[in-house]
């Protein structure tokens, strides 16, 4: 029963880490190109930034927003593969490590969107919609890269978390009861 309570800490900690990225992520993001979220992510969120008292508040609460569910998912996901773990110390630490792999590998993608954003897909273009009073193009569409690169890598990051705890479970020998 106590392994119940690793999976319900693991699915709020993801939640919350998710969160505090998306936050993260989107000041970073809104400092390369701020007509991305003034001209497209506040009308997808339907928000200002007299909402929350400023631009920088506003993008913050859109980073949590936009991200917050995918923690839960994650949290969900792995929290549930982890309860074939033997007993709550490893799948604790086991957990623990997957979700420090998850991160890494989602700002590693983050970076990688940025060069290809940066260096590829604004020579060659993109097929998005694109706000028609858009100033900064290759600001736009280079955030746009990072964006779309940080799910993908939030996926990477949790298949590999998930193949952590699948190694760790068939790694171990079995305990044989004569």
């Amino acid at each position: 029963m106590r392994k119940y309570g690793i999976l319900t800490q693991t699915i709020f900690f993801s939640i919350i880490l998710a969160g505090i990225f998306g936050i993260i992520h989107d000041q970073i993001t809104f400092s390369i190109c701020p007509e991305y979220f003034t001209k497209f992510k506040y009308r997808q969120f339907n928000f200002t930034a007299e909402d929350f008292g400023s631009d920088r508040l506003t993008v913050a609460a859109i980073g949590f927003l936009a991200t917050w569910w995918v923690g839960m998912f994650m949290g969900i996901v792995l929290g549930f593969t982890s309860l074939l773990l033997k007993d709550r110390n490893m799948m604790k630490s086991i957990v623990t490590k997957s979700l420090q792999i998850i991160f890494l590998i989602t700002i590693f993608f983050s970076f990688l969107g940025f060069i290809y954003g940066r260096y590829y897909l604004t020579q060659k273009g993109v097929d998005w919609w694109i706000p028609s009073d858009i100033n900064d193009l290759k600001g736009f569409i280079t955030v746009g890269s990072i964006h779309n690169f940080s799910y993908i890598g939030g996926i990477i990051g949790l298949m590999a978390g998930i193949g952590l705890v699948l190694l760790k479970k068939y790694k171990l020998p079995v305990n044989k009861t004569p």
